[in-house]
């Protein structure tokens, strides 16, 4: 695990070369062979890595923070070699016209590589080979660049999806929402109809709004918020009756227990379910045996000022847990006067286990709020 204050963050770079070749022809989208290659033979020009060295010029002055995956030649190789980026290419797709199962493909191995998050250029076709790829494991960005964009995972501009990583790498705070993924029926646009579907959600990072929505100041404000997190972890709860809830440390998850109405061990660990208490004050011993073939989700918040989430005050979560329950059940609590107060240094893991650390180091959505949460990066 690194000391320094600031992870080399991991960047997926994926393009879909041939997004958006239809637009200006008038051929109302992209997606299939023969309209790419009626495309091609009446002289348009591909534009989607265009668009991405847009993004990626945002990051040539970040470059010694950077660690760039991508896939060969058009899919992303040629535009980080254009802005002088380092990569590694983890991807090389069979054909030279490339279908929608490399951007799968390509897409799958970059996250099994951990990224932090993934830039991809394209238009709905490729949010959704994505979305059916990857789905909600990692943050995704996509850099507007093909005919149809429905789908609510893309940045306004190719600029402001390179401000946003830029943010993202520098370790500001940046807000996550679900972005919706959506596609239409292209044959049907064609005939003049508009056929939406809806193929589900992805986590996507978003400009933040720094001040709280409660702007009263000082405790009463800070109260609101928790109150807020609080309500935020109950719903969850509600959609979750049969799930063991792990309370960790901190005065965070203090004020969801006592929202919640339940005794709460402020400098122990205790175990919910369906919000009635199942174990106070669990050993590390105890919480493996009770937890063992259950679902479990833990909620834990960063505690001192150097904001650890494992290793202070919480050695009853033991590697072997945190292994058992994986991090994507792992809910990180934390109001945005607590992360602001870190000044940029990320969340520290100290599990004792240097392995389990670095597989856990990456970003973290952490809620901040009722259905607001930012993505904080953690080392």
């Amino acid at each position: 695990m690194s000391n320094d204050n600031h992870k080399i963050f991991r960047l997926g770079v994926l393009v879909n070369p041939f997004a958006g070749i239809g637009g200006a022809l008038a051929l109302k989208g992209s997606d299939g062979a023969d309209i790419r290659e009626k495309a091609l033979a009446q002289g348009a020009e591909k534009k989607a890595n265009v668009k991405m060295r847009l993004a990626l010029e945002k990051l040539t002055e970040l470059s010694d923070n950077l660690d760039i995956f991508t896939a060969a030649g058009e899919m992303g190789e040629t535009v980080c070699k254009e802005v002088g980026l380092k990569y590694n290419v983890l991807f090389q797709p069979q054909h030279e016209q490339t279908e929608g199962e490399d951007s799968e493909q390509a897409a799958l191995a970059m996250v099994d590589a951990g990224v932090d998050l993934l830039l991809f250029a394209g238009g709905d076709g490729t949010a959704r080979n994505i979305y059916h790829s990857v789905a909600g494991r990692v943050p995704v960005l996509g850099v507007p660049a093909g005919c149809k964009i429905h789908s609510g995972v893309y940045a306004v501009t190719p600029t402001g999806a390179g401000e946003i990583a830029a943010k993202m790498v520098r370790g500001e705070l940046v807000s996550e929402q679900e972005g919706e993924v959506r596609d239409i029926d292209e044959n049907a646009f064609r005939q003049g109809k508009v056929r939406a579907k809806h193929y589900g959600e992805m986590r996507v990072p978003h400009d933040l709004v720094y001040l709280q929505s409660v702007k009263m100041g000082g405790r009463e404000s800070e109260e609101l918020v928790l109150l807020d997190i609080a309500a935020h972890i109950a719903e969850w709860m509600d959609d979750h009756p049969e799930t063991y809830f792990v309370m960790g440390s901190g005065s965070t998850v203090a004020a969801i227990m006592d929202e919640l109405g339940l005794p709460n061990t402020l400098l122990g660990v205790d175990v919910i379910k369906n919000k009635s208490i199942i174990a106070s004050d669990v050993s590390a011993t105890e919480l493996l045996n009770l937890t063992a073939q259950q679902p479990t989700q833990l909620v834990i918040t960063a505690i001192g000022g150097q904001g650890h989430l494992f290793g202070r005050g919480n050695q009853q979560l033991s590697p072997e847990f945190i292994v058992s329950i994986g991090k994507e059940n792992i809910l990180v609590v934390a109001t945005k006067q607590k992360l602001q107060e870190l000044e940029g240094r990320p969340l520290r893991l100290d599990t004792s286990d240097p392995k389990l650390d670095d597989a856990l180091a990456g970003s973290f959505s952490v809620i901040t709020g009722y259905h607001d949460k930012v993505i904080y990066p953690a080392i």
